[in-house]
C-alpha cells in the first residue's frame, strides 16, 4: 500500500501531466542583490526570532478584534518561487517549478484544513494564506536546488489584506535537496525535497497552533467574562 506522500506525489504529477486542463505554471522572481529580505511579506518591521522554533522569525497580531482567534476559515494561494539572484532562470524548467510549487501547497493544505477549512472564497471571517519558497536555485543536471531555500508565509485579512499572522523559516536543508526539472519523480533526491517540504509545512501548521493559543492575558480576559448558567 502506497503510503500519503507517494500518494500526494502521484496526484501532483496527475494534475502536472495527465490532465488536459493544465495548471498555472508557477511563476518566477529573482531576489534583489541589494534587499534586506524578499520582498513577498507585507510587512517585515514586525517580525522577532521565535524560542519555540530554530532560525524562525514570527509575528503575530494581538489586536482582540484582529487576531487570528476570529477567523474561521482560510483560502490557501499558490506558492511562489523566489530565485537565488545568480541562478539561471532559463535552465529551471516550467513543469518542474509548477510540480514542485504544487506539491509544497498541497502539503501546507494538508497541514491546516482541520485547524481551518479550506475555501476558494474572501470573506470577513477569512485568512488568506500566501507562501513563497525564497533562493531557489539550479543544481546538477538542471536539477531544482532548494537546498539553501527558505520560506515566507503571511496570514492576511481575505478582505482588507491586513497582515495577522507572519513567518520567516530559515531552516536550510544544505546539499541534497533537489527536484528533477521534468518529471516530480520519487528518487532519493527528491524524496529529500519532499520531506523538506511536509517538515516545512508541519512547521507552518505548528506556528499556527501556536499562533492560536491564547496569551496570558487573553485567557485572562477570557475567565474574567465567563458567566454560568
Amino acid at each position: 500500500m502506497r503510503n500519503l506522500t507517494e500518494v500526494a506525489v502521484l496526484l501532483v504529477l496527475g494534475i502536472v501531466v495527465g490532465c488536459s486542463r493544465q495548471p498555472e505554471v508557477a511563476g518566477l522572481k529573482r531576489l534583489d542583490p541589494n534587499a534586506q529580505n524578499a520582498g513577498f511579506l507585507g510587512s517585515y518591521a514586525k517580525l522577532t526570532p521565535n524560542p519555540r522554533f530554530e532560525n524562525a522569525l514570527t509575528y503575530v497580531n494581538n489586536d482582540p478584534q484582529k487576531n487570528i482567534h476570529k477567523y474561521y476559515a482560510v483560502i490557501v494561494d499558490p506558492v511562489q518561487l523566489y530565485v537565488s539572484t545568480g541562478a539561471d532562470v532559463s535552465k529551471i524548467q516550467d513543469r518542474g517549478r509548477t510540480a514542485l510549487a504544487a506539491y509544497f501547497q498541497n502539503a501546507i493544505t494538508r497541514a491546516v484544513e482541520d485547524a481551518f477549512p479550506v475555501t476558494t472564497e474572501p470573506g470577513p471571517l477569512v485568512l488568506r494564506l500566501r507562501t513563497a519558497l525564497i533562493g531557489v536555485d539550479v543544481g546538477a543536471g538542471n536539477r531544482i536546488d532548494i537546498g539553501k531555500v527558505g520560506v515566507e508565509s503571511e496570514l492576511v485579512d481575505s478582505v482588507t489584506g491586513e497582515q495577522i499572522a507572519a513567518a520567516i523559516d530559515r531552516q536550510n536543508l544544505g546539499v541534497g535537496a533537489t527536484v528533477g526539472s521534468e518529471k516530480f519523480i520519487r528518487d532519493e533526491k527528491t524524496a529529500v525535497a519532499m520531506d523538506a517540504f511536509d517538515g516545512w509545512a508541519s512547521r507552518l501548521r505548528a506556528f499556527l497552533d501556536s499562533a492560536h493559543e491564547f496569551s496570558k492575558e487573553d485567557a485572562e480576559r477570557v475567565d474574567a467574562s465567563y458567566r454560568p448558567y
